[in-house]
């Protein structure tokens, strides 16, 4: 389906350059192989179709009912017509494959093609959940192993494989706190978040049922150890804290805060989507913590979901592996098998049951498991130190021309946090992004974390070149000079971008989700 909003976006201007010189016009509004694409309702008609079909014959109805009264008004075009319309749009996508994705939070990897090449083999690729256990024997070992890798690479004893994404992964450890507390009678009805933790947290404790308080930090944008002891008390079940924090940033006081909460009869949760600044190096369950769940698509270079291949592996401790969801594979000598009740093995009898219908992700599994086997104990811990290298190499290189608010209080982990301190009056974090986009790059992560004004959260990675850090930072530096000396062009940009700046506004607050053919007065207005 195809979206619109009001406000749409003028067709790219081909005779303005972004310093608002006069240029060579096109008749076609492209330049060269950068195709002006139009909506695929506009290349292609309802009222006719690309193929040709025979005559349908008479048939009487199967469908109870419930056939289709109207048109679908679905756009015909000719599979030439069809394949080039998506290709041409695929030219426009930005993508870890084009260039280097500075998404602070997000943690956009390479994705190495060994990954993708194991993950395709048919063994993997073609089974299914509801095949017997003795047909799938390949695929649990490779659940079995990754399950163990995980559970040394954070000390922990349990880990639930089947949540499907980091939020997901999230509601899991939340509800096994709770399933912990209740069983021992002792519900709790309030959860702590520190200001520093992701924006998820406090969502999923909420969804969990439970009442959420933030906690501050402090001056070197770590959590308020003592704002936080202070509020410790009965009706406290936990803590959710993201370490390395979204400043891009350890917390050093992470045993004492662990310490502090179980002290006072409650339970830690980390959040570990920021697993790739310390994997290898520093292990969760040393630190205290009860529950953690692992983005592989974050850490371990499996690709992002986009609403359908994620993965959010749970790690547990002793105290919570007991309600960990069900099910688990399990080893008998060389077999392989699932504990799907609780009743079947006694160390799962507290679960609180089931996340999903089935297992997991095979595709995640195989990818996850093929990049730790490439690296090895050693290498992931390179991967750890590079990308923290690489985040305070890009700190550094800007702090002259960019105000990095925590840079005083010392290195930064796999991030690196500016604010919009220093830029003219008028001149927004978004028109600095949007410049960026004219320099070839997707922008960085805006408008957060939430604690610091106009930030910008950027992440190289390990997987990016000294080289390539450097063409960026040299772009970045470009137009944060020119966010400092009040460069109008900002204002305006993306200038060389197949579309001009998005009212975002309106397209937020009157989208318009479906096509509809433009009156005729609207069309002779744009």
């Amino acid at each position: 389906m195809s979206m619109k909003s009001e406000g749409r976006p003028t067709k790219m201007d081909s005779n303005i350059d972004m310093s608002g010189q006069q240029t060579i016009q096109t008749h076609t509004g492209n330049r060269a192989l950068m195709v002006d694409e139009p909506l695929i309702f506009e290349i292609g008609s309802s009222d006719r179709s690309g193929v040709d079909f025979p005559e349908a014959p008479e048939a009487q109805s199967r469908l109870g009912g419930l056939d289709r009264t109207e048109a679908m008004d679905i756009p015909g075009l000719s599979e030439a017509e069809a394949v080039r319309h998506y290709t041409r749009l695929s030219r426009q996508n930005y993508a870890i494959d084009v260039g280097l994705f500075p998404l602070g939070s997000c943690t956009m990897k390479h994705n190495p093609r060994l990954n993708e090449k194991i993950a395709r083999l048919k063994g993997f690729a073609d089974i299914h959940p509801l095949q017997p256990v003795d047909s799938v024997q390949g695929a649990l070992e490779v659940i079995y192993q990754l399950a163990e890798w995980l559970k040394a690479l954070t000390g922990m004893p349990a880990v639930a494989m089947s949540p499907k994404a980091g939020a997901h992964g999230e509601l899991c450890g939340i509800l096994a706190i709770r399933s912990a507390l209740e069983a021992r009678g002792d519900a709790r009805e309030v959860i702590l978040v520190p200001e520093s933790a992701h924006g998820t947290n406090p969502a999923t404790a909420a969804f969990a049922g439970y009442k959420v308080e933030n906690i501050p930090a402090n001056a070197a944008g770590r959590v308020d150890l003592a704002a936080l002891k202070a509020r410790l008390g009965p009706d406290v079940a936990g803590v959710m804290i993201t370490n390395p924090n979204t400043c891009g940033l350890f917390e050093p006081d992470m045993k004492a805060i662990s310490d502090a909460v179980h002290e006072a009869g409650g339970l830690v949760y980390c959040d570990g989507a920021n697993f790739n600044a310390i994997v290898g190096r520093v292990r969760p369950g040393d630190l205290g913590i009860d529950a953690m769940h692992i983005n592989l698509h974050k850490t371990f270079s499996t690709p992002h979901g986009g609403g359908g291949p994620g993965s959010g592996p749970v790690v547990f401790s002793e105290a919570l592996a007991p309600y960990a969801p069900l099910p688990f594979v399990e080893k008998d000598g060389s077999h392989f098998y699932l504990v799907e009740e609780e009743t079947a093995e006694e160390h799962h009898a507290g679960s609180f049951g089931r996340m999903t219908a089935f297992h997991g992700q095979m595709g995640m599994f195989t990818r996850a498991l093929t990049y730790i086997l490439s690296h090895g104990a050693d290498g992931l811990k390179q991967v750890a130190e590079d990308a923290v290298l690489n985040a305070n190499y890009i700190l550094r290189s800007l702090e002259d021309v960019l105000d990095a608010p925590f840079a005083a209080s010392g290195p930064c982990m796999h991030e690196a946090l500016f604010s919009d301190k220093g830029f003219s009056d008028g001149v927004t974090t978004l028109d600095l992004a949007k410049g960026m986009i004219d320099e070839g790059y997707h922008p960085m992560t805006m408008y957060f974390p939430l604690v610091v004004h106009g930030a910008m959260l950027i992440e190289p990675t390990e997987t990016e070149s000294k080289a390539a850090i450097d063409q960026f930072i040299g772009a970045l530096r470009s137009v944060a000079e020119r966010a400092k000396a009040g460069d109008e062009a900002l204002k305006s940009a993306p200038h060389f971008a197949p579309r001009r700046r998005l009212d975002e506004t309106q397209a937020a607050r009157k989208p318009i989700l479906v096509w509809k053919e433009p009156a005729p007065q609207a069309e002779a207005a744009e």
